[in-house]
């Protein structure tokens, strides 16, 4: 059995713990990534190159030494405001990069790709839960340079014969349970870790932004999937695409929406932590709901996620930042 896979951004939250899952479903990931954003510590079950995904000539060192027969691809920017005011950061690296990616792959006639893609793609709700069936209208640079991405690879499907799975996530969340891979970013952004931030007391407090949503409780409702549960359906992707050779894509979320104040709340329950909370005002672009309908992913991977409720993700999270941060 053809067993290399080369993972992208295999140093970074989602693709380490990707690393680790595959190794256990008896694949060998080889990571590459330049770690901008990546840890060199979270690379452990599979050899290692830094470097970028335009190398050219490493690409073609890693495609002869490992044979590899899919990438699944995870490198990328991923910052909202960042690609509102740099664009061609996000452009440049995201879409250009990911072109030179594809087409060593072609060169070197490894034809099968598992792309990390995103719910951004989407823009703004027309409807509740979103399927794959919504309007795709980003409205920032990095919704666009996911979606940009999707549009070439039907091309490369079409030219090249390279067969593709884009998978679009929710929020990933949540951390490795045995305590090996939990959510790092610098800077952080993301409100699961900053509460923990908070309640270990390395920040003095969270913000939310928009306490006036029409919302149960005024505050934004977002659909959190953890990440044990992505790495199972990028397996199931993968699987899928070798069984039946057709490109698609897939909403990965979990279908049940959370406020910020659920969130905090559930932090606090979990942690047994009390931190202040600042109410400060609404951001630009962010919709009241994102909540995905990943029914699709259950009916044709058989993809089912583990993790439905907040607890349990959260209890994940709070376990692996109380090993790492905690006093």
């Amino acid at each position: 059995m053809q067993n290399s896979v080369l993972v992208t951004g295999g140093a970074g939250y989602i693709g380490s713990y990707m690393c680790k899952y595959l190794s256990k479903k008896g694949y060998k990931p080889v990571v590459l990534d330049n770690l901008v954003y990546g840890h060199r510590e979270a690379v452990k079950w599979g050899p290692f190159f830094e470097g970028c995904i335009s190398d050219a000539k490493q690409l073609d060192r890693i495609f002869s030494e490992f044979k590899i027969f899919a990438v699944m691809h995870f490198a990328g920017y991923c910052y909202v405001g960042e690609s509102v005011a740099d664009p061609a950061k996000y452009y440049l690296n995201n879409v250009a990069n990911t072109v030179k990616l594809l087409q060593s792959m072609v060169q070197r006639n490894v034809l099968k790709l598992i792309f990390s893609s995103s719910c951004a793609t989407y823009g703004e709700p027309v409807e509740i839960p979103i399927t794959e069936n919504h309007p795709q209208n980003p409205v920032n640079p990095y919704g666009r340079s996911k979606l940009m991405i999707e549009e070439i690879l039907k091309d490369y499907d079409t030219a090249y014969g390279l067969k593709h799975m884009n998978l679009r996530y929710f929020n990933a969340a949540g951390a490795d349970s045995e305590g090996e891979v939990g959510e790092s970013h610098d800077p952080e952004t993301h409100l699961i870790p900053l509460a923990m931030y908070a309640a270990l007391g390395k920040n003095e407090d969270v913000k939310v932004f928009g306490t006036d949503y029409p919302t149960k409780d005024g505050t934004c409702i977002r659909d959190y999937i953890h990440i044990a549960d992505l790495a199972d359906a990028h397996i199931k992707a993968l699987e899928y695409l070798e069984a039946t050779g057709s490109s698609d894509s897939f909403n990965l979320g979990n279908g049940s929406g959370y406020s910020v104040r659920e969130v905090l709340d559930t932090v606090i329950k979990i942690s047994g932590k009390e931190f202040r909370v600042i109410e400060e005002r609404r951001r630009d672009g962010d919709p009241p709901v994102l909540v995905g309908s990943s029914e699709r992913a259950g009916k044709i991977l058989r993809w089912e996620p583990e993790y439905t409720d907040l607890e349990g993700i959260v209890e994940t999270a709070w376990r692996w930042h109380k090993k790492i941060h905690g006093k």
